[in-house]
């Protein structure tokens, strides 16, 4: 999972190398190459009877399919209707949003220690974005809103369903979903060989196989720790584009960088201590 939220925040620093490609079509041909890439995984893992295993992984596969479409597509749309700090703050109610879903549907308790983290965890998050905050955009937070949501609903399906059922099949239909809706948005598209190349790219390794990392990460671990550990996302991306970009960020970020990291480490930690 922390390999998966690491591949996951490399798409701010590779974005800033792009020549054209912007919002939705950056949306459009990463979710096409991610499509083709999950293809690729199935064909060859299951002797190219790919379709036999997106039939096979029913509605639970179609449920998550559509919860991943969602997570894909309104975080691109948010953030040409808002702030990216209004944005990380809404973010930050994955982990609680996925701990209460857990419960109710799972029957799955959560230890005080993560109700801490979790607090402290989104208490970092609101503190990294607390220079850019503004009360514009209420619109662009509300659909932000829906990718903690789907990715709540996403991971119980996954827990609930995954031991049982293929379910990197749902990546697939996740990606499929997201690019027919952003190509109308992003036509006519803009770019060059070179960002096609870079969004190739994000496709595979920041998108396609990361996914795949999560899907067979939720058999492992409970919901709240999946999303908790997701976080991790949104604390990497500004130091890969601090160390490969030259982007310095702002010391309230590197603070709130601090508090998320430190929340889940010592919850990590304790979970081990108590293990043992």
């Amino acid at each position: 999972m922390v390999l998966c939220t690491a591949l996951w925040s490399t798409a701010g620093v590779a974005t800033r190398l792009l020549d054209h490609a912007r919002g939705y079509e950056i949306a459009f041909w990463r979710s096409l190459v991610c499509a083709i890439f999950v293809i690729c995984v199935l064909a060859a893992t299951h002797r190219g009877r790919w379709i036999t295993e997106v039939r096979a992984s029913g509605w639970p596969g179609l449920v998550s399919g559509i919860m991943w479409a969602v997570m894909f597509t309104c975080f691109m749309v948010a953030l040409t209707r808002t702030t990216v700090a209004n944005v990380l703050v809404v973010m930050a109610a994955a982990p609680l949003l996925a701990a209460l879903l857990g419960m109710a549907v799972l029957r799955e308790p959560v230890p005080v220690r993560t109700w801490g983290a979790i607090l402290v965890a989104a208490g970092g998050l609101i503190w990294m974005s607390l220079e850019g905050l503004s009360s514009d955009g209420l619109q662009g937070m509300l659909i932000a809103f829906a990718v903690p949501m789907a990715g709540a609903v996403n991971i119980v399906v996954l827990k609930r369903a995954g031991a049982r059922v293929n379910l990197v099949p749902a990546v697939m239909l996740g990606a499929v979903i997201s690019m027919i809706v952003t190509l109308p948005l992003a036509w006519p598209l803009t770019a060059s060989a070179h960002d096609i190349a870079i969004l190739s790219a994000l496709g595979v390794f920041q998108l396609g196989l990361p996914c795949i990392l999560m899907v067979r990460a939720a058999n492992h671990l409970p919901p709240y720790e999946v999303a908790l550990l997701g976080l991790l996302e949104v604390v990497l991306g500004p130091i890969w584009a601090w160390l490969w970009a030259g982007e310095q960020p702002a010391a309230s970020t590197l603070q709130g960088g601090a508090l998320v990291l430190s929340a889940l480490l010592i919850n990590e930690v304790l979970a081990q201590r108590d293990k043992g």
